[in-house]
């Protein structure tokens, strides 16, 4: 599972000539471990259209399909809590997370981004990535929903991820993600409007509670809770 993982972080990663010139590596390591034959296809299916294309094109379409729209942000508080100061307390407990598995990452990353998180499960045991895999199923199933209805075959990475879950997506907060508008990556003066929000700014210590998989459980499922309602503590 956990090669899986990997190669899925870095095949949603921004394509840099780097991971261009690695395709065949990992279509090896594909081939070479035990990855499910289902998932080792779905991944194979994108490494074999990013295999020879032009870079610039590669990463314009990378651009345009999860820079330029919300529907598709690989950022994953940003389908639960938006721009809102909840994002920012989500964003420290995560850090938590990680520092506590031992997890160091670039200071230019959010840790919400989908391919850090998956570079993170693909380093811990896999009843631990399991669950936390689980946890953001419904963010990934609609990501991976949306995608296929644009007949993108990064799609074919998140279906690998529906594969690697051994949970079944939140069905009510899955319906919530997919009820939501979707934005036009072409109509500018509307994307330039959705960024105009308050910046989400997040750092210091994340303090009591949040450390484990329950507190990453209890933000994931915020969009559950009614405005000003608060979470409570989480026991350990």
């Amino acid at each position: 599972m956990n090669i899986a993982l990997k190669i899925t972080s870095l095949l949603l990663s921004y394509p840099e000539k780097e991971l261009l010139d690695d395709l065949p590596e990992l279509k090896a390591a594909l081939a070479s471990s035990a990855v499910p034959e289902a998932v080792a296809v779905a991944l194979g299916r994108l490494i074999e259209d990013l295999t020879g294309r032009d870079l610039y094109e590669a990463q314009e379409r990378y651009v345009h399909l999860f820079d330029r729209t919300r529907a598709l942000s690989l950022h994953l508080f940003e389908h639960v809590h938006g721009e809102s100061r909840d994002r920012g307390q989500a964003m420290v407990d995560l850090m938590a997370l990680y520092e506590t598995g031992g997890f160091e990452i670039d200071a230019k990353e959010l840790p919400d981004y989908l391919p850090l998180f998956l570079e993170f499960l693909s380093t811990r045991p896999r009843a631990e990535a399991e669950d936390l895999l689980g946890q953001t199923a419904h963010i990934t199933e609609a990501i991976g929903e949306r995608l296929r209805k644009r007949e993108s075959v990064y799609a074919s990475a998140f279906a690998a991820l529906s594969l690697l879950s051994s949970a079944e997506a939140d069905q009510k907060l899955l319906k919530e993600l997919m009820a939501a508008p979707e934005d036009d990556p072409d109509d500018l003066k509307a994307l330039d409007s959705i960024w105009e929000e308050e910046a989400v700014t997040f750092g210091g210590n994340a303090g009591e509670g949040a450390c484990g998989p329950d507190r990453l459980r209890t933000r994931m499922r915020a969009a559950e809770r009614q405005p000003g309602d608060v979470a409570g503590p989480v026991s350990h």
